[in-house]
């Protein structure tokens, strides 16, 4: 590879990065945005969270069109080859994120012209924990530290418990009143959103695992036993909605 290839080459490199850089700090301020238009239940900001989608999509699109022909004129080996298609693995990540984000707006616009069922207090708390992990594997990723992921992954099942509460709260409401359906479901799916970034950001410290050592490795503890749970109380939340003509 001659010298002008090879600062190419690098430069391509150090722009994915900077990509992933980007393209989490647009899903960190989606998030935000979703969870303060969810407590305000505020039209306006939920509507510009989802038309600020676009962008993240767009980003996803051109930086993996970048990755790819890395690929393709560049012949990457080893290490190099790994970060390439980590990155590939954290832009489809990071553009799922965006769309839970979006699926919290679609909440507050769906549920417009009702009050909230409950002050929010765990939801927001397990937006504020994913917004953490998620700014802290970035940094992992953009200094290979494989330790750090590891760490950051454990911390999804903090999300995991506060998710666990939600869903008990809200289903022992609605058994108790079943006129409040409607809007406790509303709430459920707000909560599955958030706890579905913390998993996605589980999934990027796996992929810089990955990256670092060329070994895959399933990062994330109980997460298998707690989603049968949730599964389990999702089907009895599913089940009262159709009994109350709701479903």
């Amino acid at each position: 590879m001659t010298e002008a290839r090879r600062v190419l080459y690098e430069a391509g490199i150090e722009e994915l990065r900077n990509d992933v850089v980007t393209m989490s700090s647009m899903v960190d301020k989606a998030l935000a945005r979703a969870i303060d238009a969810l407590k305000g239940q505020d039209a306006r900001l939920a509507a510009e969270v989802k038309a600020g989608d676009r962008e993240i999509d767009t980003l996803r699109w051109e930086a993996e069109d970048a990755a790819m022909t890395l690929i393709a004129t560049q012949g990457p080996m080893a290490g190099d080859l790994r970060v390439i298609a980590a990155s590939l693995q954290i832009f489809t990540d990071l553009e799922r994120m965006g769309d839970y984000a979006v699926g919290i707006a679609k909440v507050v616009l769906k549920t417009i012209d009702e009050p909230l069922l409950k002050p929010l207090v765990d939801i927001p708390r397990m937006a504020q924990l994913a917004r953490a992990m998620l700014a802290d594997v970035t940094t992992a990723f953009i200094e290979s530290d494989a330790e750090a992921a590891r760490e950051i992954a454990t911390r999804d099942d903090q999300i995991d418990d506060l998710y666990d509460q939600v869903l008990r709260d809200l289903l022992t409401l609605m058994a108790s009143d079943p006129s409040v359906i409607n809007r406790g479901t509303y709430l459920l799916w707000a909560a599955h959103n958030v706890e579905r970034i913390g998993d996605r950001v589980t999934n990027i410290a796996e992929r810089i695992t990955y990256m670092t050592s060329g070994e895959f490795v399933r990062l994330g503890g109980g997460r298998k036993k707690r989603q049968r749970a949730r599964e389990a109380s999702a089907a009895e939340a599913a089940s009262a909605s159709s009994a109350s003509g709701l479903a």
